[in-house]
């Protein structure tokens, strides 16, 4: 497969602070590649670096086979980026703002017009386009700042946060058109603080930590990672502490937690792990209403890489 970004050897030093750590990674023309972290892990350091926003002490990184630096300008007019905070024109309407930024970059005015109505489309702007941003809401604000970021048709998209606090409606239209995106042949750099949209959205995930890839494959390779196989929660009201003793010594039982009528088992490995717990619970006559199994999530991984939540 093409590679689109070549990152090799990526250093960025701020006097005693090493913000990156000596990384490489590739990223491939046409996926989405999902890169996560937790405050200061180096994410937004190595975005700005491939950005030539930021100069970096060592490395090298080739965007489309090219070395990259501050006057590619050629380079940057296939790039897009939609930064976390909302960068438009509040004198201009919707229709304006997304063509002034198109017109950085297509000066035909005919061509222009089919991708500013093209954007607008893609992020669901139809019956807001003569709208200022003041009127927008917070959801709506968001979709006319990604129109604007990617109007100019760019082959290599970075979007970091674009669902940040909005609605839903406007969080599945983003995740929409970002699936349509990719459809149309862009690469994607995505960042989130939401982990069920990165196992919709990514093909591939870069786990950083202190300046570092602590872990990077597919959703079902990093999920191997957990040192759980299974967690199983159930609902009962009023659980005697003696119990608790009990299961944790139940076969293939690493962890047991009880909080708010909330119990919850972690399996280390093994097979039948439910039937045993529920094999105890009636044997000890306790009364249970709910009760569920669940496979490792990213957020596991996440946590059990970084020792954090992933919005913390």
């Amino acid at each position: 497969m093409e590679k689109v970004i070549e990152v090799k050897n990526l250093t960025k030093e701020y006097k005693n602070i090493r913000a990156v750590d000596d990384i490489s990674f590739d990223v491939m023309k046409g996926e989405i590649l999902g890169l996560l972290g937790p405050n200061g892990s180096g994410k937004s350091t190595t975005i700005n670096s491939i950005l030539s926003l930021l100069n970096f002490s060592r490395g090298s990184i080739k965007i489309f086979g090219r070395e990259m630096g501050p006057n590619e300008y050629e380079l940057k007019r296939n790039i897009g980026v939609v930064f976390q905070d909302v960068a438009v024109f509040d004198e201009l309407t919707v229709t304006q703002n997304i063509d002034y930024f198109c017109g950085l970059y297509v000066k035909d005015k005919k061509v222009r017009d089919g991708y500013v109505e093209e954007a607008i489309n893609l992020v669901g702007l139809q019956d807001f386009k003569k709208f200022y941003p003041k009127q927008l809401s917070g959801g709506l604000l968001r979709r006319l700042n990604i129109a604007c970021g990617i109007a100019h048709k760019p082959k290599l998209i970075f979007l970091d946060e674009p669902t940040v606090a909005v609605d839903p409606q406007s969080r599945n239209n983003i995740l929409d058109g970002i699936k349509s995106l990719r459809k149309m042949g862009a690469t994607i750099i995505y960042t989130t603080h939401y982990m069920e949209e990165v196992e919709i959205l990514c093909d591939r995930i870069i786990i950083m930590d202190k300046g570092k890839i602590i872990a990077s494959g597919t959703s079902d390779s990093l999920k191997e990672l957990a040192n759980i196989e299974e967690k199983i929660s159930v609902h009962i009201s009023d659980l005697d502490n003696k119990y608790l003793s009990e299961i944790s010594k139940l076969k293939n039982v690493e962890d047991v937690n009880y909080n708010n009528n909330i119990l919850v088992v972690v399996y280390k490995k093994g097979k039948d792990n439910l039937a045993l717990l529920m094999n105890f619970l009636n044997k000890s006559k306790i009364s249970y209403e709910k009760i569920f199994s669940e496979r490792p999530t990213l957020n596991d991984v996440f946590l059990e890489l970084t020792g954090k939540e992933l919005r913390d």
